[in-house]
């Protein structure tokens, strides 16, 4: 199933695949499992993987890099996740003729509250998946500061859902994902005073505020909060 979703990429689920793949090529910034850092890639990819594929013991990357070789996937950041890939949200926003769109999944089964952990062991995982996809060239730095935004407005989204855990109410996951993609250029700020740090925030927001509802519903619907350690 393919969806072109926006000018800057088309999207498209082949289970257990997503692509994001660009309209044209674009440097990523991440720390995704497959290409972290400041890389230039073609697409996006979400790989979804189940306890059963990733025994205690298995080289994670040679195996990840297999299953793309394996489907002929080239010039790629690659991100895992145990969330169904069917439930992936999009938001786009565009403020100021800059446009950015955010595809993600989220899953708040190892939900951390910042500055605090709880074991995970023998658990399983979830995660929150974040591609962010801008119109605007963007320095080296602007990037950081883009990632900066985008990773700001995933915690304000689950802030808001008042998702309780014994903690207190969860700010993110222990293995969550950002990856920022933007064409080279000579713009060199992103904060939220800009219509770049706008855009971002605004898409990211309500990407994850809908993907952490829907999360809820289905797994969790009686956490109101009220569990929450003060």
């Amino acid at each position: 199933m393919t969806n072109p979703a926006s000018p800057l990429a088309s999207i498209t689920l082949a289970c257990p695949w997503l692509t994001i793949q660009f309209s044209r090529t674009m440097r990523v910034l991440s720390w995704a499992i497959d290409r972290p850092g400041l890389v230039e890639a073609d697409r996006i990819l979400w790989r979804e993987v189940k306890n059963h594929d990733l025994p205690v013991d298995l080289d994670v990357r040679t195996w990840l890099q297999h299953e793309q070789d394996k489907n002929g996937f080239t010039n790629a950041v690659t991100m895992l996740t145990s969330r169904s890939i069917t439930r992936y949200e999009i938001a786009s926003a565009e403020v100021d003729e800059v446009s950015a769109l955010c595809v993600a999944t989220v899953g708040l089964s190892n939900a951390e509250r910042i500055g605090v952990r709880v074991d995970h062991q023998d658990k399983d995982w979830g995660t929150i998946n974040i591609a962010v996809l801008l119109s605007e060239g963007l320095t080296e730095a602007a990037m950081l500061e883009a990632s900066s935004i985008a990773t700001q407005a995933r915690t304000a989204a689950i802030c808001d859902a008042h998702y309780a855990i014994p903690t207190g109410l969860a700010t993110g996951t222990g293995t969550d994902c950002i990856a920022i993609a933007a064409p080279i250029g000579d713009t060199c700020f992103a904060g939220l005073h800009t219509a770049i740090g706008e855009a971002i925030g605004k898409s990211v927001y309500d990407a994850i505020a809908k993907a952490v509802a829907d999360w809820i519903m289905e797994n969790d619907p009686a956490n109101k909060g009220t569990k929450a350690v003060s």
